[in-house]
Parts: structure tokens; sequence; C-alpha cells
């Protein structure tokens, strides 16, 4: 039952970025996003108008924060000096990161971006003007196939998941609200998780539970980012849930059509014609398949069947500590400017929810299962029961 990622990791990921820092001119590799400095020094933070900036030398970890995180990041041991500013703007952070990389006599750098992301109202000022920038995207890339560590706490958070989701199709009932019963199935999944895993869950969400499941329901699921509505439910109701839990900040997706009560005709025509679409995608699936492939082989599904209209989106993308990550399975991705011919194909190790989804004018219908790419063929990490009969429910 893992449910952190061994010191190992994150010794492997600091070895693979200084070979690539070797194979440049600058001094030092930084990063200002969040998720990167989480993956390659395993120090976890909100992005907000603050900026934390990730110093990688080849003997030197060391790292900018506003004084609130100061605390927090003493814990992680990997990093080896710790350098704060009060707050933004007063702190002048920008020139606290210059300092930094002046103390580890940086007078050229790799970062991921030319100052920190405009976010929450950050304004500026760039790298740039203080030493000498070549942008990277190392980690992006990094995080496209999962270690054996990775793909075990992205199995992890589908178990949790997967009893989330079961709570969630319990508590629902004509005349429920979907927002009470989301909240509740969340909050007692959660505190399974908690009670099971006790000492051993990793620290790492704020005010609220580690596990979480919902759903849009009736109008709101022919938008695919639909919101949950204020309406109790109601028999014959459409609903698209959605379940996940956080393990060491690594997720998985569980997606599920579901009814309420009763099934018409109509939805039954629409949710095989998804349940087959996604079966296609999954059948597509393989190491060395190329991505484009797998989108193709769906929409020459909706061509088939007269239903390319109904369309809204792509099949599916990688997840991992990111709910969506490249690689996209997407017709367009072997001709995007940013992928080089070798990643045109699927790997193992890639994470992928498979998510074809068909939207009327008055209801959606999706499933999405999180299915790994193994050396020989795919498995299957989600296992929520699919087909219709387990997806109705019963008074």
């Amino acid at each position: 039952m893992p449910t952190e990622l061994p010191d190992a990791e994150y010794r492997s990921r600091l070895r693979e970025v200084r070979g690539k820092l070797d194979d440049t001119d600058a001094d030092a590799a930084v990063w200002f996003s969040a998720t990167s400095i989480h993956y390659v020094s395993g120090f976890e933070h909100v992005q907000t108008e603050r900026p934390v900036c990730l110093a990688v030398t080849d003997d030197r970890i060391e790292i900018v924060v506003p004084r609130l995180e100061v605390e927090r990041v003493e814990t992680v041991d990997r990093i080896d000096a710790v350098h704060h500013y009060f707050d933004y703007p007063q702190g002048r952070p920008m020139q606290v990161v210059a300092e930094m990389l002046d103390g580890l006599g940086a007078e050229t750098v790799a970062a991921d971006a030319d100052g920190a992301p405009g976010v929450m109202g950050y304004e500026g000022p760039e790298l740039s003007e203080f030493v000498d920038v070549e942008t990277q995207s190392w980690v992006s890339r990094m995080r496209w196939e999962k270690t054996d560590a990775e793909v075990d706490l992205i199995r992890e958070s589908a178990k949790w998941g997967n009893l989330a989701h079961r709570y969630l199709a319990e508590y629902t009932e004509p005349g429920a609200h979907p927002a009470t019963v989301s909240q509740r199935a969340s909050m007692e999944a959660s505190r399974a998780m908690l009670d099971t895993l006790g000492d051993q869950f990793v620290e790492n969400v704020r005010a609220s539970g580690p596990a979480r499941a919902g759903y849009i329901s009736a109008h709101e699921t022919a938008l695919p980012h639909g919101h949950t509505p204020n309406k109790r439910l109601e028999r014959g109701d459409v609903l698209v849930t959605g379940a996940s839990a956080n393990v060491d900040g690594y997720g998985s997706e569980l997606e599920r059509t579901m009814f309420v009560g009763e099934v018409s005709d109509e939805q039954e025509h629409y949710f095989e014609l998804m349940l087959e679409a996604q079966d296609i995608a999954i059948d597509a699936l393989g190491p060395g398949v190329p991505l484009s492939y797998v989108d193709e082989q769906v929409w020459a599904f909706y061509e088939e069947q007269g239903i390319t209209d109904l369309a809204q989106h792509h099949v599916g993308h990688n997840i991992g500590l990111g709910g969506h990550e490249p690689p996209y399975i997407d017709q367009g991705w072997g001709d995007y400017d940013h992928v080089d011919e070798s990643d045109a194909e699927m790997r193992p190790g890639q994470v992928y929810t498979i998510e074809p989804g068909i939207y009327t004018d008055h209801e959606g219908y999706r499933h999405s299962d999180t299915i790994a790419i193994t050396e020989d063929g795919v498995e299957w990490l989600t296992y929520y029961p699919r087909d219709l009969e387990s997806n109705v429910i019963t008074e």
C-alpha cells in the first residue's frame, strides 16, 4: 500500500536534471512552476502571486520562498539552503532570486520561464534583467513517463477513488441535492482513507479530504465541464460522475455516466455508443501506438454512426501530479510543433485517461478510466463497472 514517493525517486530525478544541465552552457537550472519544484525537490506549495524559485547546480539545491513558507520548506532535507523575502511586492522576490544565483556563481541559467508566472496579480520583473536565461522544459517532458513508484501511487489513488464513487452511488436518490451527496461521499471516503492509512498519509491537501467524488446532473451534463446544478435529482436524470484521491500529490480519474431510477430508449442508445467509443479507444492503446491513431479510430466510429456533431473533445490525456498532462490523445498530436517525431507514440510508463464523450443538446455521456501503458500492453488502474445495469441508481 504505497502512499509516499521514496527518496530514491528524487535522487534519480536530480541525477537526470544535472545530466541535462551538464549538456548546456548554463551554470544552474531554475524552476518557477510549483509542480516542477515539487517534482524535483519534493517541496509542495500553492502557486500564488508570491514567487518561489528552485535552483539546482552540479552540487547544490537552493530555493527562494516567501517568509510564510520558510518553516515548511526547511523540513525538506534535500534542499541545501533556503532564502526568503517577506512578501510581494515589498520583498522584491526576483532580486532575492538574483542574489541566490550570484551566491551559486550562476551567470547563465536554464530556466522553465523567464521569471515567475503572472498569476494572482504578479507582474515581474523578468529573470533576464539579472542573469542570462536559456529556456528549458526538462521536467515537463520527464513527467510524461511514470516510474513504477509513480504508477503505484496512481494505482492507490484509483483504489480510494473507487471507494468514493461507491459512496456516491449509494447516497444518490431522487430528491437528493447533488452538492450534498458529493460532499457526503467525499467525506466518508476521506474518513476511510485517513483511518486506514493513519500516519502513512502524506499531508499535502488543504481544508478538504484526500478523496473526492461528485457529479454534474441533468442539463449540465450536455457541457463537458458543466457545473453542479442547484436542482434536486429527479427520476430519469443523467449523471456524469468524477472520483479520485490525492496520494502524495498523484491522482487518478474515474468517471461514469449514470442514471437515476430509469433509462429511456434514447438514453440507452447514446450510452451504448459512448461505451463502444471507449472500447475502441482502449483496444487501440499500447506501446509504440501513435497517439493520433487512437483518436482517429474513435473519430472514424463517430463518422460511421453519423454522430461527429455530438463530439466536443479528444479521447484523453496523460495524468499524474497534474490532472491534465501531455501527451494528449489527439488527432493533431503528431503534427504539433512541440512534439519530436520520437514522442508521437505511446511509451511504457505513460498513464492516460480514456474518455471519449457524446453530447446531445440536452444531456452528455462520458466514462473515463485511468490506464497505464506497459511494456507489452496496458493495465487498467480504475475498475468501477462500466456496463449500463451497474450504472443505474435503483431505489
